[in-house]
């Protein structure tokens, strides 16, 4: 009784807060050693008080740290709740970083089952492979996929060729002028016209910057435009960018005096 006593109207003991949130007294002490949570008044016999402000700055650390973040990192978020506005704009900054984490956690587990998809569609384990579709799928390329029907050769070209600033921009552009490909063939724009000339130049630009000049590159290059994939998107797209490009480069080469295959290989 003579405890009970001790303890003022309006504060609870660290065992009470502990049991309240649901955590451990350990835990609670070493917050407080941490000096992330310090009780708001100390009994005349030393025991720890918290009030039901403290309950408050206590969900807040917990809720931050379910999330991953640091000591440190949830001290430089505390703040202080001594009026509404202070305490709307402590749950607003606690809400806005729980939400990045939740984008952040969803984001993994999407890509996480993506690269499940993959594995599962693999002859074999690779990887490398899986490696380079995981890098992908960070650089939030939605072709990653298509990293299964490179060979080794091709990829260990690849990783050496581009990083991810340029791998990214080379995405962008044959992204785009595919698009262009697939708006000329639907606006029925002929392969020979001066669009069609201009488009062949330009994708013939991006195939060179893609090689390097290399030209047994090609035949590789080839083969990854004509697969044939569950992905209707992609694979409508990759057709009628076929159906255009194939005499639009034609046209392209004859009116150079040229063909690079021919050059390449004869």
């Amino acid at each position: 009784m003579a405890n009970y006593k001790a303890i003022p109207q309006g504060y609870m003991t660290v065992g009470e807060v502990a049991k309240k949130m649901g955590v451990t007294v350990r835990a609670l002490q070493y917050y407080d050693r941490e000096g992330l949570f310090r009780p708001s008044a100390v009994s005349e016999g030393g025991r720890r008080l918290y009030t039901d402000k403290d309950i408050i700055k206590l969900h807040q650390i917990l809720s931050l740290k379910s999330f991953g973040f640091s000591i440190d990192q949830i001290k430089n978020r505390l703040t202080s709740f001594d009026t509404p506005d202070e305490v709307a704009e402590a749950l607003t900054e606690q809400s806005k970083a729980i939400q990045s984490q939740i984008d952040m956690l969803t984001r993994s587990l999407h890509d996480l089952e993506r690269l499940k998809t993959e594995v599962l569609k693999m002859q074999s384990v690779d990887f490398k492979k899986y490696a380079d579709i995981i890098v992908n799928l960070q650089m939030r390329n939605d072709n990653y996929w298509l990293i299964k029907y490179f060979d080794d050769n091709t990829l260990d070209y690849l990783r050496g060729r581009f990083d991810k600033e340029s791998g990214l921009a080379f995405i962008s552009k044959f992204n785009a002028l595919r698009d262009k490909a697939v708006q000329y063939s639907d606006a029925g724009v002929p392969p020979e016209s001066a669009q069609g000339q201009e488009f062949a130049k330009a994708f013939w630009q991006l195939i060179t910057e893609f090689t390097g000049g290399d030209m047994s590159m090609l035949p590789q290059l080839m083969k990854m435009g004509e697969i044939n994939t569950d992905n209707t998107d992609w694979q409508q797209k990759q057709e009628k960018l076929n159906a255009f490009l194939g005499p639009a480069l034609e046209t392209y080469f004859n009116n150079l005096g040229e063909n690079p295959f021919e050059v390449k290989n004869g």
